[in-house]
């Protein structure tokens, strides 16, 4: 089948300044038509969860979060972007707090959430009162390959916008010149981020870079860095699949995927300082990683898994669905 898109994808500019439409997304995803299916799988962040179905079919969804920048990021994101305060954030915040309302009712309309970690689930369950089942998400393991030696220079890497806090790394790194930083990725704060570098030769900002220059990267870097209160982490696990050690923020969902002290070290706050302290301490305290012993930590969220364990699921929720028409009929 073609994929359907949502008028959505035909207005000016949507694809690269698509949070502009963000009030009118709900009406775009309940546009879609889906009568047709028995079984519908959502994978939301957002707004996909919210498609209109009927009694007969079963809607199982996969939840990467409730909409953070609507509940538990609401404060952080008005603050990071500039917006909690002016003529203009009225209109945002107004614009949140209609979102807020309508991701609760739309939660109503899931048959089974599936969360993809248990941080998620948590907030599921704060939000919208609602159980759900934790898989976590596939990571291609195969595509990264085991370094053991590893090069004299650090690596982060992600989509620049607030919530994800590249600022803070590159920040502490240009306290630490003898100490080199590699960053790619791109996005809205990319200049902002950029601006953070001048005057610090040991910070290499590559903007956005193909998988085989990351894969590089990532294979030879000493450490993965990472400040993100994230709700899983892919990036941190691929890193790990190359051998290499990641020095995350120690919250949310980067609690599952890193072992303290022994696929990496958690730093205790978002701060420049704690990971200016995390950094020098993973030098100088003389903790042996081992880089075979976190790639194979990193196989435990291989793709294979998360197909084997997501169909197991699916077939399981579709007999129970099935069997309890059955019954009421």
């Amino acid at each position: 089948h073609d994929p359907k898109v949502s008028f959505i994808q035909k207005l000016p500019r949507a694809k690269d300044k698509h949070q502009y439409y963000l009030p009118i997304f709900p009406y775009a995803i309940e546009k879609f038509d889906l009568s047709e299916y028995d079984l519908i799988l959502s994978s939301s962040h957002a707004v996909s969860k919210g498609v209109l179905t009927n009694a007969n079919q079963i809607h199982v969804c996969y939840c990467h979060t409730p909409m953070r920048y609507a509940w538990d990021l609401y404060h952080q994101y008005l603050k990071l972007t500039g917006l909690n305060t002016g003529i203009k954030s009225l209109f945002v915040k107004h614009t949140l707090n209609r979102l807020r309302n309508w991701d609760q009712l739309s939660s109503q309309r899931v048959d089974y959430f599936v969360a993809n970690s248990y941080y998620v689930g948590k907030r599921i369950k704060k939000n919208y009162g609602r159980d759900s089942h934790v898989i976590y998400p596939p990571v291609d393991i195969d595509k990264f390959n085991l370094q053991e030696e590893k090069k004299d220079y650090y690596m982060t890497m992600s989509r620049m916008v607030p919530y994800k806090r590249m600022d803070l790394v590159v920040e502490a790194f240009s306290k630490m010149p003898d100490k080199k930083l590699i960053v790619i990725g791109d996005g809205p704060d990319f200049k902002k981020i950029q601006n953070l570098t001048k005057g610090c030769d040991n910070i290499t900002m590559l903007g956005y870079q193909p998988n085989e220059t990351v894969k590089k990267y990532m294979e030879g870097a000493k450490a993965f860095v990472f400040a993100a209160d994230e709700d899983f982490g892919i990036t941190s696990i691929e890193a790990q699949a190359c051998g290499t050690p990641v020095i995350t923020y120690g919250k949310g969902g980067s609690l599952e995927t890193v072992i303290n002290n022994k696929t990496g070290r958690y730093f205790k706050e978002q701060t420049v300082e704690e990971i200016v302290d995390a950094v020098r301490g993973f030098e100088k305290e003389g903790i042996e990683f081992t880089p075979a012993q976190i790639r194979e930590h990193a196989t435990n969220f291989d793709r294979h898994r998360f197909r084997y364990l997501f169909k197991e699921y699916v077939d399981e929720v579709t007999q129970k669905h099935e069997v309890g028409s059955v019954q009421q009929a």
